[in-house]
């Protein structure tokens, strides 16, 4: 028996039954199944912090939402409404004006417990700035599961340290997507 394959968006008419009750054919993807909800978002200015203290990125322009379910005036976390396993990410770039930059590390938190972080000492505190990223797989209910992005840098000597950001581009970001499975 020959198997062809058979285009989604275009080889099929009709009706298509679908094992989970569905028959909506939509961009290729059966039911919708897409990465969604989704979002990235980055820090539009430069937020000052202090040296050793865990403190939540406040990635305030969102570069898309596609269900509004990241807040980027309040609380900065991701509440996804769809249940399921979620990809998560973010960049930090942390700084300190005396280059005296000792460590810059991301975390992502779950429920205010963090679940993932990166370690990246830079030694004796030679460095201006740090760019660091971090992902992880977190299953989410859709309902009260929560994400957000923290971030810590230590520093050799006092300055002002700062987690990087611009209103031009992405730098210091945060984003999410559901994982079709």
């Amino acid at each position: 028996m020959a198997i062809s394959k058979v285009k989604l968006t275009t080889g099929i008419t009709g009706t298509l039954p679908v094992a989970n009750g569905g028959t909506n054919l939509t961009s290729g993807f059966v039911n919708g199944d897409v990465n969604t909800p989704a979002f990235h978002a980055y820090l539009s200015a430069n937020q000052d912090i202090n040296s050793s203290v865990n403190t939540k990125v406040q990635c305030n322009t969102e570069v898309y939402d596609t269900d509004n379910c990241y807040d980027n005036s309040t609380n900065y976390r991701f509440t996804p409404t769809t249940a399921g396993k979620y990809y998560v990410y973010a960049t930090l770039i942390g700084q300190q004006e005396a280059y005296v930059l000792y460590y810059s590390n991301p975390m992502i938190y779950k429920n205010g417990s963090e679940v993932a972080r990166t370690s990246n000492t830079i030694g004796n505190g030679a460095m201006y700035g740090k760019d660091s990223f971090v992902s992880v797989v977190v299953d989410m209910n859709g309902t009260s599961d929560y994400v957000e992005f923290f971030g810590v840098i230590d520093i050799h000597v006092h300055g002002q340290e700062k987690f990087v950001g611009t209103g031009s581009f992405s730098m210091t970001s945060f984003g999410a997507y559901k994982i079709i499975t």
